[in-house]
């Protein structure tokens, strides 16, 4: 682990020539050749980046190359930022697979997504070439009812704004900068219309899955977990191990370190193909 190296990569974007898609290639042999390697990928969510929650310090323990990235509109990728526009972050991630495989010759063998990062990345594996490769999925505060996205407009007033002036203007600190967004209702439609149901015949019946959620979650409710592990826990070979981390909520705050062990635990058991479907709950040793 002492030969890791973090190398900051540009990507030119073929959707977007204005767009550069920004992340950071993490190699644990960098003299080594990379063609046939496998890597991880890290997707963050809603407004976030590259760098935050669990995602570096995921990338930086993982005992495989990894790369991890800003989605467009987010940190320091270029573009702009819409809150319906998954099928954008899709062409993006689309983008760096192609990239890592023509560049390095990588093959994608995990994918860790947290929120929205997860919803593209669930929707990647049902439809990609490369997702039938791909062995491991980490789900992290997973949304599967898409449409309960109205009641946190609702909690947050957004249909007040929406009346007022047309959009629902939010500020948010990304990267230690306070940006601010603007939300339309076109775009809460076409986040509630994000089809989540394909998982249930589509999703590579070989992937092992694990889904982490906290159960104070005001974000996405934690039943959403258990709509997921019923989708996903019904194929074979590929497992299902359902995680439910108490007093935590959708971002982990102040879990970061537990995260990131509940994840390398079930990514060990995987390697060493001990993987069962069913409950694991964090604290508790063993599965239930």
């Amino acid at each position: 682990m002492s030969d890791r190296v973090s190398t900051k990569l540009r990507i030119a974007h073929p959707a977007d020539p204005q767009c550069t898609i920004v992340g950071i290639l993490e190699q644990l042999s960098p003299n080594a050749p990379t063609n046939g390697r496998k890597i991880a990928l890290i997707l963050h969510g809603t407004m976030g980046h590259k760098d935050y929650l669990f995602q570096k310090r995921l990338a930086l323990r993982l005992p495989l190359d990894s790369f991890r990235f800003d989605f467009r509109g987010n940190h320091e990728t270029g573009g702009t930022w819409k809150q319906g526009a998954l099928y954008e972050d899709l062409e993006d991630l689309t983008a760096v697979v192609d990239y890592l495989k023509a560049t390095y010759g990588y093959v994608i063998d995990l994918v860790v997504g947290h929120s929205r990062g997860s919803l593209v990345g669930l929707r990647w594996l049902c439809t990609s070439e490369e997702g039938k490769s791909v062995s491991g999925f980490v789900n992290a505060s997973g949304r599967y009812r898409m449409r309960k996205i109205h009641e946190t407009a609702a909690r947050n007033s957004w249909k007040e704004s929406f009346d007022k002036q047309g959009y629902y203007s939010w500020t948010v600190s990304v990267a230690r900068k306070q940006v601010t967004v603007k939300i339309h209702p076109q775009d809460l439609e076409d986040f509630s219309n994000w089809d989540t149901s394909i998982v249930w015949d589509q999703f590579p019946s070989t992937v092992d899955v694990l889904t982490l959620h906290g159960l104070s979650d005001k974000t996405v409710p934690p039943y959403d977990a258990v709509i997921y592990a019923r989708a996903l826990g019904q194929r074979t070979p590929g497992t299902h191990t359902l995680n439910l981390i108490e007093d935590a909520d959708h971002n982990f705050t102040g879990r970061q370190d537990e995260i990131t062990d509940a994840i390398l635990d079930w990514w060990a058991s995987h390697q060493r193909n001990e993987l069962t479907t069913g409950l694991w709950l964090a604290g508790v040793k063993g599965k239930l």
